[in-house]
This record gives C-alpha cells, structure tokens and sequence, in this order.
C-alpha cells in the first residue's frame, strides 16, 4: 500500500501548490478521500498514511465499510445522491451529507437526526452544470431552499456542493466554478439564521486544483489517491 501513500504525498503537495499560487492557506482545504468501490483495506491504508475524512457514495457498501474500519480516526462523509428512505442510515453514520438538494429530503434528514438526538451538518448541492444525469437544486432556487432548511432544528447548513460537468482541459471547469462562489456568496450576504457558509465542497482528481483556485475548502479525491477502482 505504499503507492497510496506516495499518492497522496503528490496531491497534498499540489493541493499545497494550488492554494499558494491563489494566495490562500493550504489548511483552509480539507481533502476527502472518496472510498467509494474501494477495498476496506485500501480505506484502512489511506488513513494510515494520513487520510482523516473518507467520502462514500452507495449507503450499503459505506456502512459495511464503516463497520468494519470502526477502530480508526477517520470522519466519514456521505457524497453520493441520497434517496430519501435512506436518510436514516447516513444520519445514523455520517459527520457531513455533501448532496441535500430538496426540503423534502432535508426534512426527512431532520427527522431522523431528531430521533437520535443529533444536528446533521449538510451542504445543499446546487446542480452548477444544469445537467438533466447530476442531482442537486437549480442556482436560482439555493436560496430560497437554503431558507426553507433553515428552519429545520436538527440540520445545520454548513456550505455548497457541486460538480461540473466533465472536461479534459480543468479550465473549462473553472466558470462553474466561480458560479458557485458567486452562489455562495450571495447566501452569505442575505444573512440566515441558522446558515454557515464555511465550505464549499468542489474539485475531483481531475480538476481540484482550478476548484482550489476559484474558492474550493473541500477536494474529493479518488482515483488519484487510491488508483482505478474494484
């Protein structure tokens, strides 16, 4: 398992370089190792070499994995789309849902988290790419949404998630991007009770560095950390 460990010595360096070359603190970006169709061995040798949050996608495959790795010092975040009758398992397990895109699963989110006397923390993903194949809700309706949560006593809004769509060269993903700083900012300005906008989970292996450019403070890293999956 040392070539995960050489791996991720390469991206905390670029993850370091990206952030210089902005003129941020490379500390302010958290990486999150997404372990999704990877082996618990592998999750256990990433956070060995120093990996501290493991993203999931599928709930079934993430709570086996979970289970078995129960022992380590690893923060686990749910990133993939959430199905509303599968709430009660990511609030069950996750510190971060990255992917809350309606008030029906928010509710649905709150109830749960109610149940077990917890505050969820979520970001609301916003579909940036406006493609008809990734979830999130629409631009013009995060604010209005990122009210209506709000309201919800055991979810705490802590920032924005989203995808572009997919390019070879990262610099076209650059614009959406900024469009979700731009978002973010905006929710910041109006003020919410109840809202933080400390996060913005955006950047995968292919194109984390323009993420960290335009504002990103969460780089979700797969392929380049843990190699092709299962």
């Amino acid at each position: 398992m040392n070539e995960i460990t050489n791996r991720l010595k390469a991206i905390r360096n670029a993850i370091k370089d990206a952030a210089q070359s902005a003129g941020r603190n490379p500390d302010e970006i958290l990486l999150v190792g997404v372990s999704k169709r990877q082996s618990a061995a592998k999750a256990m040798a990433a956070v060995h070499a120093g990996v501290t949050i493991l993203g999931e996608n599928y709930i079934q495959e993430a709570v086996e994995k979970i289970e078995t790795l129960k022992d380590l010092e690893a923060s686990w975040h749910f990133i993939g789309h959430l199905q509303t009758n599968k709430a009660r398992f990511a609030v069950q397990h996750f510190d971060l849902i990255h992917t809350v895109d309606s008030i029906k699963l928010a509710r649905e989110i709150d109830k749960q988290a109610q149940k077990i006397k917890k505050i969820q923390k979520i970001l609301i993903q916003i579909n940036i790419s406006q493609e008809s194949s990734k979830s999130g809700a629409r631009a013009d309706d995060a604010l209005a949404l990122v009210r209506g949560v709000s309201l919800l006593k055991n979810v705490a809004i802590t920032g924005l998630m989203g995808m572009p769509p997919f390019f070879d060269d990262p610099e076209q993903a650059r614009p959406f991007f900024r469009e979700l700083a731009q978002i973010r900012s905006k929710i910041e300005d109006a003020k919410i009770p109840n809202v933080l906008m400390d996060h913005l989970s955006m950047g995968m292996s292919g194109d984390f560095k323009a993420a960290i450019e335009e504002g990103s403070t969460m780089v979700r890293i797969g392929t380049a950390i843990f190699g092709a999956r299962s």
